[in-house]
């Protein structure tokens, strides 16, 4: 016996995250996986603590030289992260 109201899988989870607000931590915890896919394993090493506050990046980066290369590669990342999570997820980066 089928019900009327039956949906499939994908829209009952979807309709879940948004009626809790969950959906954006989802993807905040999405980019935040995704780091190393994007930057690669030896930046990824590299750096750590990273935080999403308010569409904001906030990576701890030990090495001055690695902070600088990745300041002018801000952009690019952003554009990746978000890319790949397939939703405009942040905004910014802040190295320390």
């Amino acid at each position: 016996m089928r019900r009327s109201n039956a949906k499939p899988l994908k829209a009952a989870i979807e309709e879940f995250l948004d009626s809790f607000h969950l959906r954006d931590k989802l993807n905040e915890a999405r980019v935040i996986a995704a780091w190393e896919k994007v930057v690669g394993e030896m930046i990824a090493k590299n750096t750590g603590k990273l935080q999403i506050r308010n569409k904001v990046l906030f990576i701890r980066v030990e090495s001055a030289a690695l902070r600088n290369e990745l300041m002018f590669a801000r952009q690019k990342i952003i554009t990746a992260l978000n890319k790949e999570v397939g939703a405009n997820v942040i905004t910014e980066i802040v190295l320390s």
